[in-house]
């Protein structure tokens, strides 16, 4: 084994005299820096910048390097691995409105927060965002029922429709804009009912379902068979 006095770690200074345990070590300075592109730290990177582009009146762009080093990285990495594990439908939006609402940072991982964003933001997102997003969790459903895409509203257990529903997975553009969508909801017992009216507010999306976008919808879900 050759030994030297020259291999040093870049990140935390610590010096070893052996090869083989200079590429072992991990201090945690190494190990975010090895973990800077994984989804969760890159969603808190981005959380990060934006919070202090908001919060502070410096300009400059906070730099990976800075946010490593930063007392709040575990703060912002926990919030961004709760984005993955959630399946936050958009990650961006969502930490947009968590600094509009000056939602402290220790609460950004709260389902209810989480809740709040879908309710407001479902109804504002562009209609072919929600239709892909709906289209393509049919896709996953049908894989695990081996059962075909369009029939997930005619024939899918309600209790895992209604929880797609308050995930965002499933868009009321869907449940309002076909046939398949416009029964089920009309099939529903008021208890599962209750569970997703927030997100289904008639009186909240009756604007939106008229006009353009709603004509957009049902063509779209009519030609896919739903």
């Amino acid at each position: 084994m050759i030994e030297t006095d020259e291999l040093v770690c870049d990140f935390c200074s610590r010096e070893f005299k052996r090869a083989s345990s200079f590429e072992k070590h991990m201090c945690e300075q190494k190990r975010r820096y090895h973990r800077r592109n994984e989804p969760g730290p890159r969603i808190g990177f981005y959380a990060y910048t934006h919070f202090y582009k908001i919060n502070t009146r410096g300009s400059k762009q906070k730099t990976i390097d800075e946010y490593n080093k930063s007392p709040y990285y575990r703060a912002f990495t926990k919030f961004g691995q709760y984005c993955v594990d959630v399946k936050v439908i958009n990650s961006n939006a969502f930490v947009g409105w968590l600094l509009k609402k000056n939602k402290g940072i220790d609460y950004w991982t709260s389902d209810k927060l989480y809740s709040e964003f879908l309710v407001e933001y479902l109804v504002v997102e562009p209609v072919a965002d929600a239709l892909a997003r709906s289209i393509e969790w049919s896709i996953e459903w049908a894989e695990r029922n081996e059962a075909d895409a369009k029939d997930c509203l005619r024939y899918g257990n309600n209790n895992v429709i209604v929880y797609a529903i308050t995930s965002g997975r499933i868009s009321p553009w869907v449940l309002y804009g076909c046939e398949s969508g416009q029964r089920f909801l009309e099939k529903l017992d008021s208890g599962l009912m209750g569970l997703i009216w927030n997100y289904i507010d008639s009186g909240r999306w009756g604007g939106r379902l008229v006009g353009e976008d709603m004509e957009y919808a049902r063509d779209i879900l009519k030609r896919a068979g739903w």
